[in-house]
């Protein structure tokens, strides 16, 4: 096993102890939804806080523009089409991540780390599939999102009770949404207070600000945007009790914290929706509205406070990052991601380790980018067509819209809107042929998912 890049300081370090890892992940949160990167009518004092004592991503994905698959890819390290999990799973499904994958967790834990996850699972909902499953020694949370249930504002058939569980039993079905929050932030925080003497891996993955928006009476009313600005605030909040529980227990030097969000805004729902700010389009799209998310990292005495970051990299970076840093075995399965440590340390002169990042929907390869370019394969997708979106968590519908082949100049061109293909033709030629590579490379290579017998059946 490689050596530890980094070990705990002070009386820790004497014990060989290894340093805190703390994600939180947010569901549906936008571009521009966090006070740094451009909120408005609400504010984020403790998500600013960390960016100002840490570094802010600018040009950071996830590997997939909606929940399953972009949860996927972050927990293995993988594009999610490679585990088979390309898509969105519900209560219906069979499939989850398969027991062969290697979560972050299940890597971690031969170091000695604890390990949780309190909220949004989404990588399967029967027994074999649930955290505990895969290197989670507890869980609590909903196994799937929170509006794949009977009060459906589309199809209220469609759904059966929504299951709340913990560990691995059900303890409530339909719980009151308004509590979410509270609930995984005080298991989060009561997680680092029992496990303030070994290293940890905390894991929040928080079922908002995914409709149906809920929120506590602490934040209902709080902010001038409305629900969904009461939604973020509260959030925030959770992320301030989080940081507050490091510093009381004197985990700040001891601790890695990465915030980001699955995937981008839900822009049908309107004023229950977030921003993607600058970007075009949003959650549903492999435009950048879709999948480049506002990230955070914090890790005091080993990233530059207030430092930025403009290097593309993405979610299936995470797990290698990790690795290298707590010298843990990488999974024997290929994975797709890169140590991005140089970038997240602050290292002025470092670039992007990735020749290229893919952008694909479902299992369709629709766009890859190269350092400032990103090249948009002919596609669908869906669009608002600068329609307004719904009104009080009733969605308006979408109307589909199709691209050519486009290049863009991501540097200059934040909003995808200037077609330059034809002002750059080897560009063209040369991302076409780093997509078809790695498209070819993956499909010949695509992993199952976990199935369940009827026996394994929640």
């Amino acid at each position: 096993m490689a050596v530890p890049r980094f070990v705990r300081g002070g009386a820790a370090a004497a014990k060989g102890r290894l340093p805190n890892i703390v994600i939180i992940l947010t569901d549906d949160q936008g571009y521009a939804d966090v006070g740094v990167f451009g909120a408005k009518g609400f504010e984020t004092p403790n998500l600013d806080r960390l960016a100002g004592e840490g570094i802010r991503f600018t040009n950071f994905y996830v590997a997939a523009p909606s929940c399953t698959p972009s949860r996927a890819a972050l927990m293995t390290g993988c594009y999610p089409q490679r585990v088979s999990l390309p898509n969105v799973i519900g209560p219906k499904a069979n499939i989850g991540i398969n027991d062969s994958e290697v979560t972050i967790a299940e890597m971690l834990k031969p170091l000695g780390y604890a390990t949780a996850c309190y909220g949004k699972w989404h990588l399967g909902h029967h027994r074999p599939f649930l955290p505990t499953r895969h290197g989670f020694d507890d869980y609590f949370g909903l196994p799937y999102s929170n509006d794949m249930w009977p009060k459906h504002p589309e199809q209220p058939a469609g759904y059966p009770d929504l299951p709340l569980i913990e560990g691995e039993k059900i303890v409530e079905r339909n719980p009151d949404q308004t509590k979410l929050t509270t609930w995984y932030t005080e298991r989060a925080v009561r997680f680092i207070e029992k496990n303030e003497d070994r290293p940890f891996f905390l894991y929040v993955p928080h079922s908002m600000p995914h409709v149906p928006l809920h929120v506590s009476n602490k934040f209902k009313g709080k902010s001038e945007q409305g629900m969904y600005g009461d939604v973020i605030m509260e959030i925030d909040w959770s992320v301030g009790q989080i940081l507050s529980a490091l510093k009381r227990n004197g985990l700040d030097e001891d601790t890695l914290v990465l915030f980001c969000s699955d995937n981008g805004p839900w822009l049908s729902y309107g004023d229950h929706a977030g921003s993607a700010g600058p970007l075009r389009e949003g959650k549903g799209t492999t435009w950048d509205g879709g999948q480049r998310e506002p990230t955070i990292l914090r890790w005091n005495g080993k990233i530059p406070a207030g430092a930025v970051c403009h290097e593309p990299a993405m979610t299936i970076d995470v797990l290698p990052t990790i690795a290298a840093l707590v010298g843990a075995e990488l999974p024997a399965n290929k994975i797709d991601g890169l140590d991005i440590w140089p970038l997240v340390s602050g290292d002025a002169n470092a670039k992007s380790p990735h020749e290229a990042l893919f952008f694909y929907r479902s299992n369709n390869l629709e766009a890859v980018r190269s350092g400032k370019w990103k090249l948009h394969f002919p596609h669908s997708y869906r669009t608002l067509a600068g329609r307004a979106g719904g009104t009080g968590g009733i969605p308006a519908k979408y109307s589909q819209a199709k691209t050519a082949l486009a290049l863009f100049d991501l540097e200059n061109d934040i909003g995808e809107k200037h077609n330059v293909a034809a002002e750059h033709p080897e560009i063209v030629k040369r991302l076409t042929a780093i997509g078809k590579r790695f498209d070819q490379e993956l499909k010949a290579n695509i992993r199952p998912p976990g199935r369940v017998s009827a026996q394994e059946k929640r």
